[in-house]
């Protein structure tokens, strides 16, 4: 067994179709969700940092989300497209594990993340007075730690037991990336307690996380109703429904993708389950926060009109000058 596995220098990765004009089509569609999604992390990322009004531990939280989603997309997507587009559709051994760790760290990260912020938006609505001492700097920091550790834990805890079992049927994997469901089916080991062990702990810190997410919501929901100004209430759900969106779109494509048995035959269909939660969560939590959030909004148009009005005269005045 062991021969066999070290044999393993290299897979292949399957991809959405063997015709050219299909993969050029899917290199392009992928390469727009990429670039969407790049373009608005990264303003998120920039207007947290730049705008001093943005340095709220609820900002401070979208700024962070915003960093993970840049990460999470960009480990499997433009790989993706440059298989598409070349038609090298290998990726060696060390890429596959590496690939395999940071999705599983940057997922479970994004997960215990959002947990931060739903607990961020119940001390916010439910106990405001308190906000300032219990959401203060240290605290945050402690956070934003603990939920970048856990994924890191739960990638290197799934990587290496995935990574230990033997691969000898094949070294074709029937998706667009190197997914832990995916790879196990190579495996020719009928010893699974280490992997089932892994996915109990990852599932654990799944359902912790829902569970925490799920009893915020109720606290939070149970006390907006219960508020008599209609301006409050409106106010509350806006900054908690663009939130409960991203949870919702983020968790259910995950766990469709992993909980659902793997089919003796993949389809498009399993790829397409993949592409929704490595994809479709990135690309739209941006769009999400910019539409909902009032003060991004306002910091991005202010950024706009410096642009506009300041930045740009003085930078054609530079130009014309020197070039």
């Amino acid at each position: 067994m062991a021969n066999l596995t070290m044999s393993v220098t290299e897979f292949i990765l399957t991809g959405f179709s063997d015709i050219w004009e299909q993969q050029v089509l899917h290199a392009v569609l992928f390469l727009l969700l990429y670039l969407t999604a790049l373009v608005g992390n990264l303003l998120i990322v920039l207007l947290t940092t730049l705008e001093q009004h943005l340095h709220s531990p609820m900002h401070l939280f979208l700024g962070t989300l915003s960093l993970l989603d840049i990460c999470f997309i960009s480990v499997t997507v433009p790989k993706a497209i440059i298989q598409s587009l070349t038609q090298n559709s290998s990726i060696s051994f060390l890429g596959c594990v590496a690939q395999v760790f940071l999705v599983v760290s940057f997922a479970c990260a994004e997960l215990a993340l959002l947990t931060v912020m739903s607990y961020d938006r119940y001390v916010a609505i439910c106990q405001p007075l308190h906000y300032q001492v219990i959401m203060n700097k240290a605290a945050c920091e402690q956070m934003l730690a603990a939920s970048w550790l856990s994924g890191i834990i739960s990638g290197f805890l799934n990587t290496s037991v995935t990574f230990s079992l033997p691969f000898c049927r094949s070294n074709f994997v029937h998706q667009f990336f190197c997914e832990i469901p995916s790879l196990l089916k190579l495996s020719c080991s009928e010893k699974y307690l280490a992997e089932i062990g892994a996915i109990i702990v990852t599932a654990s810190l799944g359902i912790t996380c829902f569970i925490s997410i799920l009893v915020s919501y109720i606290q939070i929901f149970s006390t907006v109703m219960r508020t008599p100004s209609v301006k409050s209430r409106s106010k509350a759900f806006s900054t908690c429904i663009p939130h409960l969106v991203v949870v919702t779109v983020f968790l259910n494509t995950g766990s469709i993708a992993y909980l659902k048995p793997v089919s003796e035959s993949p389809s498009v269909g399993d790829l397409l389950v993949s592409a929704f939660y490595t994809v479709v969560p990135p690309t739209l939590s941006p769009i999400i926060y910019s539409l909902k959030n009032k003060d991004m909004k306002a910091a991005f148009w202010k950024i706009s009109v410096y642009e506009v009005y300041f930045l740009y005269p003085f930078k054609y005045f530079i130009y014309s000058k020197y070039f």
